[in-house]
């Protein structure tokens, strides 16, 4: 989880590959309507993300019916977002990756995403960090991509079961 061009892909990806879990790319989700208003340097509101947002709960749902794990990259910025995502998940872990202005910016500018770097300034002011009782931890992006991996399995293993 976290603002959009701080890694949630490239780390998802390499954690579903290295934990065998199926990665669900949370940026597939969203309708059409979203990509374009984003595209066009328009926030989402409420109302954008919950549909989509239930689209992946319910992505999860369904791989854990067929007894299958998995890593998303969704940007839950808020609590409310992520209690939507716990919707019959209440057990999820939230990976919240987390950098400088500085640094996302940078690599935002250098990247192609329908996300403008323009809309970064809103991601940090929708951003409420991870509260003592949601069952997640917080890394760091400022090191390399591979760092970041080895210290969010090493969190992840290290975390509670439970909040």
């Amino acid at each position: 989880m976290g603002v959009s061009g701080n890694g949630k892909t490239t780390v998802g990806s390499w954690l579903a590959h290295d934990l065998d879990r199926v990665f669900l790319e949370g940026d597939a989700y969203h309708p059409q309507a979203n990509i374009d208003k984003m595209s066009e340097g328009h926030a989402l509101t409420d109302d954008d993300r919950r549909p989509w947002l239930k689209s992946l709960a319910d992505e999860i749902r369904r791989l854990e019916d067929r007894g299958e794990e998995s890593i998303v990259a969704c940007s839950a910025l808020r609590r409310q977002y992520r209690d939507w995502l716990r919707e019959g998940h209440e057990d999820l872990f939230f990976l919240h990756l987390e950098g400088s202005y500085d640094t996302i910016l940078e690599r935002m500018r250098r990247r192609e995403h329908f996300m403008p770097p323009s809309l970064l300034t809103s991601q940090f002011d929708t951003l409420e960090p991870l509260e003592d009782d949601e069952h997640g931890v917080v890394v760091s992006i400022e090191a390399p991509p591979d760092q970041v991996v080895l210290t969010a399995l090493s969190a992840m293993n290290a975390a509670p079961d439970e909040p």
